[in-house]
């Protein structure tokens, strides 16, 4: 279960449901209730419930049959504070839009399931105000933890509050700071991307890259180190907000110019979207005159005409580390950081190899 505290449902998120807490309603059964149908009493109803202890097969089948006859669910909250747990956990993810953290946080949400545990996702924007307010609201509902993808201006604030709560950073790295994180090698991943233009017979490649976090610039690492090794100069590079409109613009200015690249390399979903509608506005055909690569595995990226060359990241591989990592940290506070990174898997396809 995902619970979202941006104040918007995002239309990428179709199969997660929002949800509302629950009204109070002083008709809804009660253990008391449980328990006086299946003849025990509260306490052997709630060691039932917990699994906890010891009971009589037959008295926890009575119990439980009680429990479905009268569609009893168990007060989560009033558990969660005399157990002083929380049966929740957090995710701060930096734009929901983005396909990348749509997978991750169903990811996450999977890996909490089987846990018992539901998630609060919310949504920063980039915006490292609202980061600071959310990171505040999850310590204030006592989540058990929180998995994050930090702004490129992390607070102090922030950083206070989320060093009061085990948590796990994921996608962009934090310097300086002693944590869990789940990251992409995000210089070797660009670096492979950027190889397989030039091997493709491009050699004016430009670079559009999200200017909100580390990994913007970790990926410009790799696309100019390969660049060098093939002795080539970069026709041009721009860091930019990673948005559609942004990727569009910033493509249409490059296509408008006396001369073009013939090869844009985005560093983001959002970015590869607003490049690849600038290309079909301007009827530019690619890859034949220009080719498109990116990062990011998406449903679309695959289903248009030429489907697009991606890196893809291990979505679900980054939110079932992050959440074993979180579980772990919860259960041992005091164990070494660890740092996981993974590697991105080239998806070669139609945008970037020549008829």
């Amino acid at each position: 279960m995902i619970l979202f505290l941006s104040g918007i449902f995002p239309a990428a998120l179709q199969g997660i449901f929002f949800l509302k807490p629950p009204l109070y309603n002083p008709s809804m059964t009660s253990i008391k209730d449980v328990a006086k149908a299946a003849g025990v009493s509260t306490a052997t109803v709630s060691r039932v419930l917990a699994k906890n202890a010891p009971i009589k097969a037959e008295t926890r089948e009575r119990v439980l049959q009680a429990v479905a006859r009268l569609n009893y669910r168990p007060n989560l909250i009033a558990r969660s504070l005399r157990a002083q747990k929380s049966a929740r956990i957090g995710l701060v993810v930096s734009d929901i839009r983005n396909p990348f953290f749509t997978a991750i946080g169903r990811a996450v949400e999977d890996a909490a399931y089987e846990q018992g545990y539901s998630v609060l996702m919310c949504n920063t924007d980039e915006n490292p105000e609202k980061e600071e307010l959310y990171i505040n609201l999850l310590h204030d509902e006592n989540v058990a933890g929180v998995i994050f993808s930090p702004t490129q201006h992390f607070s102090t604030s922030a950083h206070a509050s989320s060093a009061k709560m085990p948590f796990v950073i994921i996608d962009r790295a934090v310097e300086g700071m002693e944590t869990d994180m789940v990251v992409l090698d995000n210089v070797s991943a660009a670096y492979e991307l950027t190889k397989h233009l030039i091997e493709n017979g491009y050699h004016k490649l430009a670079g559009l890259f999200g200017d909100a976090s580390t990994t913007g610039l970790e990926r410009s690492r790799g696309f100019h180190k390969a660049l060098k090794e093939h002795r080539l100069e970069p026709f041009a590079v721009h860091f930019i907000a990673p948005r559609i409109e942004r990727g569009y613009d910033a493509a249409m200015a490059l296509l408008e110019a006396d001369s073009h690249p013939d090869a844009i390399l985005t560093s983001n979903s959002l970015l590869t979207a607003g490049v690849f509608q600038a290309l079909r506005d301007k009827r530019i055909s690619v890859p034949n005159e220009v080719a498109l690569a990116g990062f990011d595995e998406t449903t679309w990226g695959g289903l248009v005409d030429p489907p697009i060359t991606v890196i893809a990241q291990p979505t679900e591989e980054i939110g079932r580390i992050a959440t074993q990592l979180l579980f772990q940290r919860i259960q041992e506070p005091a164990r070494p950081p660890e740092i996981v990174t993974l590697k991105g898997k080239l998806i070669e396809r139609g945008s970037s190899i020549k008829k």
